[in-house]
């Protein structure tokens, strides 16, 4: 299957597009209401859990058990997203057969960031008018000064969620669109946000043999850990457009921090992903680890991925900002 991202056409109607293809959103792509208020509720009441989440360490209040599933809990949403949402279904930096496209589409879900077309249509829009107008969350919405700075980064890492404009999925997304699975999983965000959160609980009471047990996994592997997922994945949209060294050429302000490179699963090598949308590594240089690029390359030696767009010096050297010479490969974002 084709996993290249859709041609956008702006001159395309976007109301002859809409009539074409079936929503890929509970509601329907017009009404949010559903969706908004299970993001306000899972944005807000994890950053609750997160915030009393020291003390209750501090008072012993987390055991081996829960610190266990919100790791594992943790970089399976984190790579479902990277590695599913982002590099796959995004930027079709990879072909993926069948049951590895649906796992990854699963996965991503359980990171509870919304549902996967909704994803995909914002991001491949973002790519396109990246920190520019059109963006639908640039830190640099605002201006330059310091008070614009600061409220564009409240807008890029939460307030952009919220906004009534949206991105047309039909335009940015018809490839997933089309797919009656992938279209089915995103339309079932919810069903999956409710998996994800009862996962962790069901183990830790199963475990233990307690409600307890159960109480305590729900708040460090299912609270705590959406939090941290959310703020670490938002994170790449404000603070890595705003800070970080800029070593390849891209059109906007996109930069590498190095200290988000483990939590953000290779994510936080920003700079390289702008100048190379298509790349299926976003840590090229030595030291940068990365590793959803290493489980796609264990992917690809398992034979469930194929066609893997890795980096080469060449198309490395071609984006670095001291080279004089063109771009060797014209990758769309």
């Amino acid at each position: 299957m084709n996993t290249s991202p859709a041609v956008i056409d702006d001159t395309e109607p976007s109301s002859a597009v809409d009539q074409a293809l079936p929503s890929a959103t509970l509601g329907g792509d017009s009404k949010r209401s559903i969706e908004q208020i299970t993001l306000l509720l899972f944005i807000v009441v994890p950053f609750l859990a997160l915030a009393a989440a020291v003390p209750l360490a501090w008072g012993r209040g987390v055991s081996w058990l829960d610190l266990g599933l919100l790791v594992v809990m943790y970089f399976i949403g984190c790579h479902g997203i990277t590695i599913g949402f982002h590099r796959y279904f995004t930027h079709g930096s990879f072909r993926a057969r069948r049951p590895l496209r649906i796992a990854l589409a699963v996965a991503g879900s359980l990171a509870v960031e919304g549902p996967l077309v909704r994803w995909v249509a914002d991001h491949r829009k973002h790519h396109r008018f990246s920190d520019a107008e059109g963006d639908p969350h640039s830190p640099w919405r605002y201006g330059e000064t310091l008070s614009a700075l600061l409220k564009g980064l409240w807008w890029a890492h939460i307030g952009w969620m919220f906004d009534e404009e949206q991105t047309p999925q039909q335009k940015y997304a018809p490839d997933l669109i089309k797919d009656p699975a992938i279209r089915g999983i995103s339309r079932h965000f919810v069903t999956f946000t409710a998996v994800s959160l009862a996962v962790p609980p069901l183990v830790g009471g199963l475990v233990t043999m307690s409600w307890w047990g159960a109480a305590t996994a729900f708040f460090w592997g299912s609270l705590v850990r959406v939090a941290l997922l959310h703020h670490v994945t938002w994170s790449i949209n404000s603070i890595c457009h705003a800070v970080g060294k800029r070593p390849f050429r891209s059109r906007d302000r996109s930069g590498n921090v190095w200290w988000l490179a483990v939590l953000s699963c290779g994510e936080s090598w920003h700079n390289l992903h702008h100048a190379d949308p298509t790349c299926a590594r976003h840590g090229v240089e030595r030291g940068q680890i990365d590793s959803s690029a290493r489980l796609i390359r264990w992917f690809e030696k398992l034979g469930w991925a194929s066609d893997v767009r890795w980096p080469n010096a060449s198309r490395i050297a071609s984006r670095r900002i001291e080279s004089r010479r063109d771009p060797a490969c014209g990758d769309a974002a």
